[in-house]
């Protein structure tokens, strides 16, 4: 078994820790924006990143608690916690969209004038290059890491990156034009957005939750790597799924029927070094030893049973 990555940690912990702190300014910086000028696409932004500073809080404890190593009562270890904090900032950004985008029809229905159209563009200006400071830092730690929680978080702040420049538009246009729906045009334009990017998070953190199968691709190399070994005669009830910062990988071995159990258990332990070796991130892999061309009931004929479903899988990676 593979073990966690110290520097990997740190990084998580300090991207969470950037995240919230650029959160809490932003909501700041937005909400008084928004109060001057009286825009509703402003307000978007704000709530937005009101949103982002609650997903940040939550990204920072899920962080910290799949960080735990295995225990007591998690022998499989804490690493859900990040597909937790990933579904939980979906349904945050889910209903702020929602609740958004009836603001932005009652606007639309009944305009009003904006105020201060200056100080929100360079409030527009300054969050934006906040907001792609962060997510460069973001994606760097992701691409380190493979975090789960991150790449969610990363998936907020670039739909931030988004909203801003929606909204810097919006300015724009009423400040040069005079049309004042233009910013709950925009307004509902980006409340549709942020909806849409709360349906991809949540999508890449059900994978998990889920317990959804590696790729086939991936499953294959599996095999084949198992098989390589020498010793290994077959394999079948191949088990696979992915959680935070790692990945399980169960199956069932079969050798000769004649071999001892130490012979027998130095051909798993290989095929469970090998496994180890082909995958990314840290993996933990159980091998079940059987002689081979046992007669018993297996996994592989129930699923076989079953209607094939699509292979693709949804990774935050």
């Amino acid at each position: 078994m593979s073990e966690i990555d110290p520097a990997s940690q740190s990084l998580r912990r300090l991207a969470s820790r950037a995240s919230l702190g650029v959160a809490v300014a932003l909501v700041a910086v937005k909400l008084s924006a928004w109060i001057a000028t009286g825009s509703v696409a402003l307000l978007t932004s704000a709530v937005d990143a009101l949103v982002d500073t609650g997903a940040s809080l939550v990204t920072f404890l899920g962080v910290r608690y799949a960080g735990r190593p295995p225990d007591r009562d998690h022998r499989f270890g804490h690493g859900k916690g990040e597909a937790v904090a990933a579904f939980t900032q979906a349904a945050f950004l889910a209903g702020a969209s929602l609740v958004l985008a009836f603001q932005a029809v009652q606007r639309l229905a009944f305009p009003e004038p904006l105020r201060e159209l200056r100080v929100g563009l360079i409030v527009i200006v300054a969050s934006l290059l906040a907001a792609t400071g962060l997510v460069a830092m973001q994606t760097w730690v992701v691409r380190r890491t493979g975090s789960t929680a991150i790449s969610a978080d990363r998936v907020h702040y670039t739909t931030d990156i988004g909203v801003n420049v929606a909204v810097l538009l919006a300015l724009l246009v009423t400040d040069l034009t005079g049309f004042v729906r233009a910013d709950s045009a925009f307004a509902l334009a980006i409340a549709g957005w942020m909806l849409f990017s709360a349906w991809r998070i949540a999508q890449a953190a059900l994978v998990q939750l889920l317990d959804r199968e590696l790729p086939r691709a991936d499953r294959q190399r599996i095999r084949d790597a198992v098989l390589a070994c020498e010793g290994a005669r077959d394999v079948h009830d191949l088990r696979t799924r992915f959680s935070g910062d790692r990945t399980f990988v169960e199956y069932h071995l079969e050798v000769d029927g004649a071999l001892s159990v130490e012979r027998g258990h130095a051909i798993g332990d290989a095929t469970e070094a090998a496994v180890e070796k082909i995958l990314p991130g840290v993996v933990e892999v159980t091998a079940h030893l059987e002689p081979l061309g046992i007669d018993d009931e297996r996994l592989d004929e129930r699923v076989r049973r079953q209607p094939d479903e699509s292979d693709a899988r949804v990774t935050p990676r």
